[in-house]
This record gives C-alpha cells, sequence and structure tokens, in this order.
C-alpha cells in the first residue's frame, strides 16, 4: 500500500506562480475590468481556467483542512503577482476571510448552504459591518454600530444602512452584522434580496475586487433563527476570527503584486537611458529599488512572523495590527518609488505599476486605518506598564 507524498506547500505556490503568470497577467487589458474590479462574467471566466489548471481555491485542502497561514504566505503572495489572481483563484477579500469565518462558526447546514458553494467558486460573497460616516455609524470602531435587529413573532427583523461593503453588487450570500438586545450578532443571508437594497457603488482609488464597494439600505429584512451566524450577542468576538487573519492575507496578496511592481521598474530602470546610461546606473534610481528590495524582504519577514503567531492558535490581535501597519506602509512605498523610477510611464496605465500603487493607496486602509492600529498598539502598551506599577 503507497502513501500520499507529504503536502509541499512550495509546489502549490510554483504551481499558482506559473498560472498567474502564464495566464492571468494577460487579462490585466480585458476590457471586462471596469472602476469597479472585474465583470462576474470575466471573474467566471478566469475561475474556469484556474478549476481546469487545479489551483481554484489552493487554500482549502480536498479533506476541506485548510491551509495553516505559513502555508498559506508563499501560495498568496504567488496569487498577488496580478491584481486579478486572487479573484481567479478565489482567496480574494472578502470571500476568503468569509470562509475562514464560516468554517469556525457556522453550523453544518450552514456550511453545506453558504460556505461549500464560497469554497468552490460558485458564488461570491460580502461582509455587511461599516456603516455610513455622516450617520456617526461603525467603521473602525465597531461598538458604535446602528444597524438593528429585533425579534418578531419567531424570526429576526434587520434594519439599517452599511456602507464600503465589498463585492456586494453580484454577491450570493452575505454575513450581516447587527445590534440586538442581547449584543451584536452576525446573520447570513441569502443575495440578491428585495429587503437589502444597493444605493450606489462609490468611485475609490482601488478597482481590482468584483462588485466594487457599495452603500447599502437594509429595511425589515426578516431571518429565521436558523440563520444566525453562531451564538446571539457574539458578534464582536466571531468579528475577531475573521478580522486578524484577514488583514494578514490581505498583507500576503498585496506583497506580491508590489514584487511585480518592482520587477517592472527594475526592467525600465534597466532598459531606459538618460544622461549618457542607463537610469539604472543612477545612483538616485538604484537607492530607490535598493529600499524596495529591504522594504519587500521586511514584509516578508513580518508576514511570515505573524502567520506563525496565528498558527499557535493564540488571537494575534496586536501582532496582525503591527504586521499591517508595517507591510501596508512599506508596500506603499514600494509602489510610490515604483512610480517615481518610471516616470511618466509609471503615472500611465500601460503597465500596472499605476494601478498597485493606488490598490496600496487604499490599502492603507483597508482593516483598519494605520493610525487605528498604532492606537490600538499603544493601548496594549499602556496597559502592560500599569499592570506593572
Amino acid at each position: 500500500m503507497t502513501t500520499a507524498p507529504p503536502f509541499d506547500p512550495g509546489a502549490v505556490a510554483a504551481r499558482v506562480e506559473e498560472f498567474v503568470r502564464t495566464r492571468v497577467i494577460a487579462y490585466e487589458k480585458d476590457p471586462r475590468l471596469g472602476s469597479h474590479g472585474p465583470s462576474d462574467e470575466l471573474v467566471r471566466e478566469l475561475r474556469a481556467l484556474a478549476r481546469e489548471a487545479g489551483v481554484l481555491t489552493p487554500h482549502v485542502l480536498s479533506d476541506g483542512e485548510f491551509l495553516s497561514h505559513r502555508e498559506m504566505a508563499p501560495v498568496f503572495r504567488a496569487a498577488g503577482l496580478s491584481p486579478l489572481g486572487p479573484v481567479a483563484l478565489n482567496i480574494a477579500a472578502p470571500d476568503e476571510g468569509n470562509m475562514v469565518l464560516l468554517r469556525h462558526v457556522a453550523s453544518a447546514v450552514q456550511q453545506t448552504r453558504f460556505l461549500s458553494p464560497l469554497i468552490e467558486g460558485r458564488i461570491r460573497s460580502a461582509f455587511l459591518m461599516t456603516e455610513p460616516a455622516e450617520e456617526n455609524g461603525a467603521g473602525s470602531d465597531p461598538s458604535m454600530l446602528r444597524t438593528r435587529a429585533r425579534k418578531e413573532q419567531g424570526q429576526w427583523v434587520v434594519t439599517g444602512r452599511k456602507a464600503f461593503i465589498t463585492g456586494f453588487v453580484g454577491a450570493g450570500c452575505g454575513i450581516v452584522m447587527a445590534m440586538t438586545d442581547m449584543g451584536p450578532t452576525m446573520f447570513l443571508i441569502e443575495l440578491p434580496h428585495p429587503a437589502v437594497r444597493l444605493e450606489r457603488v462609490f468611485n475609490t482609488l482601488d478597482g481590482s475586487m468584483p462588485g466594487g464597494h457599495a452603500l447599502v439600505t437594509i429595511e425589515n429584512l426578516p431571518v429565521s433563527e436558523e440563520d444566525v451566524l453562531g451564538e446571539v450577542g457574539e458578534g464582536f468576538r466571531y468579528a475577531q476570527i475573521r478580522l486578524a487573519p484577514a488583514r494578514l492575507t490581505h498583507c500576503m496578496r498585496w506583497l506580491g503584486a508590489c514584487m511585480r511592481a518592482d520587477e517592472i521598474a527594475t526592467e525600465y530602470a534597466t532598459r531606459r537611458h538618460a544622461f549618457g546610461k542607463s537610469l539604472i546606473e543612477h545612483e538616485g534610481v538604484s537607492f530607490m529599488l535598493a529600499d524596495n528590495r529591504i522594504d519587500l524582504k521586511m514584509s516578508e519577514l513580518m508576514i511570515n512572523w505573524c502567520a506563525e503567531v496565528l498558527d499557535q492558535g493564540v488571537g494575534g490581535t496586536v501582532e496582525s495590527s503591527m504586521t499591517k501597519v508595517a507591510v501596508s506602509e512599506a508596500l506603499f512605498r514600494v509602489s510610490d518609488r515604483c512610480v517615481q523610477v518610471m516616470g511618466g510611464t509609471g503615472i500611465a496605465s500601460d503597465t500596472v505599476v499605476q494601478q498597485v500603487f493606488r490598490e496600496m493607496r487604499a490599502f492603507r486602509v483597508y482593516d483598519g486605518p494605520t493610525e487605528v492600529h498604532r492606537w490600538s498598539i499603544e493601548r496594549k502598551i499602556a496597559r502592560s506598564v500599569l499592570t506593572k506599577t
């Protein structure tokens, strides 16, 4: 009797990288790419290619187990070499984070209804938590949650407004966070639903996520008791299950994008000549490229460190905040330098560098802006000092 060979995440990452470089990158000029992300038609086409190549949803094994965070790192980094890579491979936000949450919290019936089609890449999902700033709703501070759920005749009724809901347009299911008398609670819903109405899709800096970022009104949405995700009143605790890993996988994917931008900028600096020699021979340019390599390596090491912390089974809230700050700031510097090295070509849409720069600027806001994470880390430091005095 022969035994199956041990799982090799490096081999998976290599297959993913080959797929992204040889198949996905060719779609970066596809007319089905709009300001609000790739169309659903394009998503389906890319996922069909990934399924055929055996790399669809590569972080979920055939037995339903998920890769460890440390194993995910090289795979997600390889997928990120193109902004379309994570979408094609079904590891993009918010779907990947929702998969994690459903795996840990959803009942067996809920997993069959919602998780299985997500893993199979048959539907997309949305996470409806953030609320409009003009209504002083929940954003970086989830305790400001204004969406309400009340119990009526044996079912829940949800009413509120949600803002910047990634992937809402075209999503097949959603996780809605609402406040109940017992505390914040998550509800699972099928989409589209007549009680959940699209107001508009924001025009934002980034443009890699299908469905864009939507403003949504929820009016008297009925939800059965069977569609409560986990326990009533435990929504904030469940959010932490999702948010710390999601911050980290954002870092993994965008590291790949910035590695690609650096490749393009370096190649440009090698062949472009000015003032009698190639750009890369000018110290001002070569120093920027050297700093890129430093920031890229630092980002890789921070990601691996945080992944190992999360794999130990601890919450990793502080570690993921530290990593999100360090990596988002470092990768923004990398993308900015790539634009600068390439001059006019860098600000044009002729290469993917311009898009990577825009995505990196948005990344500094995704999953909590840098300042909120720094404040959270400072609070941890203050508490640890005060407990010693």
